[in-house]
């Protein structure tokens, strides 16, 4: 089972984004759409420094390179 992991309050504690507004942003949490977006921001950031970004899903390049000449050589 993984434990809980309470991502604003080490961001707080460690410093990383130390200005009012972000702190003030951790603390009270987003009013309205941008500032969702920058707290999304610092939590992608965090997952970065955390090494967490790792675990997330290589995307498959091969699947679309193909092109539409070879699409209908197939077809015919």
């Amino acid at each position: 089972m993984k434990e809980e992991i309470d991502w604003k309050k080490e961001i707080l504690a460690s410093g990383q984004f130390n200005n009012k507004f972000s702190r003030n942003l951790l603390e009270n949490g987003a009013k309205n759409f941008m500032q969702g977006l920058y707290m999304s921001y610092m939590y992608s950031r965090w997952r970065k420094i955390r090494g967490l970004d790792k675990d997330d899903p290589i995307e498959n390049k091969g699947q679309m390179q193909s092109s539409y000449k070879e699409f209908e050589n197939k077809i015919k």
